[in-house]
């Protein structure tokens, strides 16, 4: 359910894009940009993961769930997902993104602790600034659309689309658009 007036029966994101349209367009080109895009160190799967881990540090379902199923379409193992959270098994994730999920951790829970030791921390296995930078949009990215999301209403996550893991590989943000435009 949204808090919105017009749009109490509204229970997700595509709803909410419908109502309110002004800004979408550049936000989706922008989710498409920091989670598609090839030229990442991440792969599209670990970029998932971290939009689903800065999404649990917020106590966001809808984004988690989101993110978590898009994770794991792109190969990120199942195992590693628990209800509401993400369990750093590093049998299973590669141990080099550590400290990039230690430093996402503090940027979404207390920006203002983090340090030039955070950032030297992922230096340390081997990412570059590049890949930092990438790390700091998600977080960013998903922090924002958290707080849209929860400031809206929109609480548990429903797929309308019932994408299939083949779709969902084949999925970039900006099709919303055109679920909007002809709905």
């Amino acid at each position: 359910m949204s808090f919105f007036q017009t749009t109490r029966k509204a229970a997700d994101v595509m709803s909410l894009f419908k109502r309110f349209p002004k800004a979408v367009k550049p936000l989706l080109e922008y989710h498409d940009i920091v989670l598609r895009e090839d030229n990442s160190a991440f792969s599209i799967g670990e970029r998932e993961l971290i939009a689903a881990y800065v999404s649990s540090l917020n106590g966001c379902e809808y984004c988690f769930t989101a993110h978590r199923r898009y994770a794991e379409a792109f190969g990120i193992d199942p195992s590693v997902f628990e209800a509401d959270s993400i369990v750093f098994d590093w049998n299973v994730l590669p141990m080099k993104l550590a400290p990039v999920f230690e430093y996402v951790r503090k940027l979404t829970v207390s920006p203002k602790s983090v340090e030039q030791s955070d950032a030297d921390a992922v230096f340390a296995e081997g990412w570059d600034d590049d890949a930092l930078f990438d790390a700091i949009s998600i977080c960013a990215l998903y922090s924002f659309m958290n707080r849209i999301v929860e400031g809206s209403g929109i609480k548990e996550y429903r797929d309308a689309n019932r994408l299939s893991p083949s779709a969902m590989r084949s999925f970039r943000y900006v099709n919303i658009l055109r679920l909007i435009d002809t709905e």
